[in-house]
């Protein structure tokens, strides 16, 4: 199986990965505010939407960066060290702003299935600030070199949904404790704002560190 990354790659990977999961952010944040307002069954239905909206990322992210490699294999290692730089700035933002949860309550009459898959999805995509993670964090684990760079990028972006997802449902189904919780203990969002910043800075560097050999 060629689009399977080496089992360190995997393993870093999996590890960054549900980091993120973990740390408090947009999608977190209405994931507990649609729970809190309309039920676990409608929030469930909203991270289903987000994940759907990753597998657009996913695509658009592969296919376009395999296009990139055989354009420009030069243009690639552009695109990844400034990647890499902005993985760097997201690690500064993280220490210097904090985790970002603000939960509010929102009542109203509760949507359809559809409706909140939509808004989960439409919220996703259409967030720039996502798009732009995808564009510079899968490349990351890539190499301009490999045959198979496609399959890796549609393997990895699949596995992050894989490990996301059950993440998030938790969220959804803690919500009420979670959103206290989270809202009391700063020392842990900070631990996990250090946490984050870290594991991206390591990237960064490694990522200078390849590119000045």
């Amino acid at each position: 199986m060629d689009f399977v990354p080496s089992l360190p790659t995997l393993l870093t990977f999996a590890a960054a990965s549900l980091l993120l999961a973990a740390t408090p952010g947009p999608d977190m944040t209405l994931s507990i505010s649609r729970s809190l307002a309309q039920g676990r069954k409608a929030a469930l239905f909203v991270v289903l939407g987000t994940g759907l909206g990753i597998v657009v990322h996913t695509m658009l992210v592969a296919f376009g960066i395999s296009a990139l490699i055989t354009a420009s294999p030069t243009a690639f290692m552009v695109l990844k060290t400034g990647g890499a730089a902005y993985l760097f700035w997201l690690a500064l933002q993280a220490i210097r702003h904090g985790s970002t949860l603000s939960v509010k309550k929102i009542e109203g009459a509760k949507g359809t299935a559809v409706s909140n898959v939509a808004t989960g999805f439409w919220v996703n995509i259409l967030n720039p600030k996502v798009v732009i993670f995808f564009m510079t964090f899968l490349p990351q684990f890539v190499s301009a070199n490999d045959p198979s760079v496609t399959g890796k990028l549609l393997f990895l972006g699949f596995f992050f949904i894989v490990l996301g997802m059950p993440v998030n449902a938790m969220v959804v189904l803690a919500a009420d404790w979670l959103a206290a919780w989270l809202q009391k203990n700063k020392r842990f969002m900070r631990a996990l704002d250090f946490s984050f910043a870290g594991v991206f800075s390591v990237f960064a560097v490694k990522i200078f560190v390849t590119q000045a050999r």
